[in-house]
């Protein structure tokens, strides 16, 4: 078996260089000579069996030059988290980061406080046109009065759609202090609900009043009645026959009269109904020319019987009779070639009378 290594030998002097001798026996072998240079790489022998035996350790070698430095070694696992340092110094603002996912909904915050008014803006466009809407409930109804007189002493009907509230007299007008004020046949001011001649009284500032006993007038739509032969006032019953019955009836819309100008009846306007169809009553005088007149919208400008004499005369002391200076005006017929030329006289008598008066007709709204 190989044994220990041995300590090395002390080297020997250099001896003088002698001539050539024969060449000798093999000497011993020398010390290992310097390392030549690598020789050409062999051809490769067979693999032997190679028998490894480990020696003992040897001392510790001198320490070597530092090393040159090595590639980077691979990243290693994270570290455990060191201790919170001190807050540094606020960095500055980074770059507006791109919009994140919507978050959750908040919780409702506490109310605001209410906010300055704001300019009012531009009318926005028209919106689509809703659903029709639940049925509405009932409007209340408002009622229109009128008055129908029939000029009989028959009390007249009150016309299909309307509902009769009183009935009574026609009173035209009246006259006191010689001054007159009359009534709009059309209201239901001009069905006073008793008659009497005297209808009225006086009162002046002594705080006197007085019934009857001055000069005054009434004035009463009449019926087709004859006077008596001898033309006597009428007196107590007597007078009744030759006033005017009227009613005062609701309509559930407005109502107006409209007058043709012609003998012709003119027709309703459209999405009105007819009430009645009549003459065109303007106005009336007597006694010391006064008098009043009719608003031809009114209904009581459309009067249902046309007589020269529609009123009588009554006085405070019970009597009523028909008078020379009684006079009704009513609106006449107008041809169209005629119409910016000189009215040409003309005078009618019985029997004529009704071609030249007007025609019109009392209209109420459907409702």
């Amino acid at each position: 078996m190989k044994g220990d290594l041995g300590v090395p030998g002390v080297p020997g002097f250099p001896g003088m260089k002698g001539p050539q001798g024969p060449p000798g026996p093999s000497g011993l072998s020398g010390d290992p000579g310097a390392p030549g240079s690598p020789g050409p790489p062999g051809i490769p022998g067979p693999a032997g069996e190679t028998i490894v035996i480990k020696g003992d350790q040897g001392p510790p070698g001198l320490p070597g030059q530092p090393g040159q430095k090595g590639l980077p070694g691979l990243q290693g696992p994270p570290g455990l988290p060191g201790p919170m340092g001190i807050p540094g110094d606020a960095g500055r603002d980074g770059p507006p980061g791109f919009d994140g996912p919507p978050g959750r909904k908040g919780e409702r915050g506490l109310p605001g406080q209410p906010g300055l008014r704001g300019s009012q803006g531009l009318p926005g466009p028209d919106g689509l046109q809703g659903p029709p809407g639940p049925p509405g409930t009932g409007s209340v109804a408002h009622g229109f009065l009128i008055t129908r007189h029939s000029q009989t002493t028959d009390t007249p009907f009150c016309p299909q759609g309307t509902v009769r509230i009183y009935d009574g007299f026609s009173l035209l007008y009246v006259q006191g202090n010689e001054r007159a004020h009359g009534q709009d046949l059309g209201t239901a001011g001009s069905c006073l609900r008793r008659f009497s001649t005297m209808p009225f009284m006086f009162c002046n500032i002594n705080n006197v009043c007085n019934f009857a006993s001055r000069n005054d007038y009434s004035y009463w739509l009449s019926t087709p009645e004859p006077m008596p032969m001898n033309m006597e006032p009428l007196t107590g019953k007597t007078i009744q026959p030759f006033i005017s019955r009227c009613a005062v009836c609701e309509a559930p819309a407005v109502v107006i009269a409209v007058h043709s100008q012609t003998i012709q009846i003119p027709p309703c306007p459209q999405g009105w109904a007819s009430l009645w169809i009549g003459y065109s009553f303007m106005m009336h005088t007597s006694a010391g020319a006064e008098g009043s007149g009719q608003a031809l919208a009114s209904p009581g400008s459309c009067l249902e019987e046309f007589r020269s004499a529609p009123f009588i005369e009554c006085h405070g002391r019970g009597t009523c009779n028909y008078y020379a200076n009684s006079y009704s005006f009513w609106l006449a017929t107008v041809e169209v070639a005629e119409m910016f030329s000189k009215p040409q006289s003309e005078t009618l008598k019985a029997g004529d009378l009704r071609t030249r008066i007007s025609r019109c007709q009392v209209c109420m709204k459907r409702t």
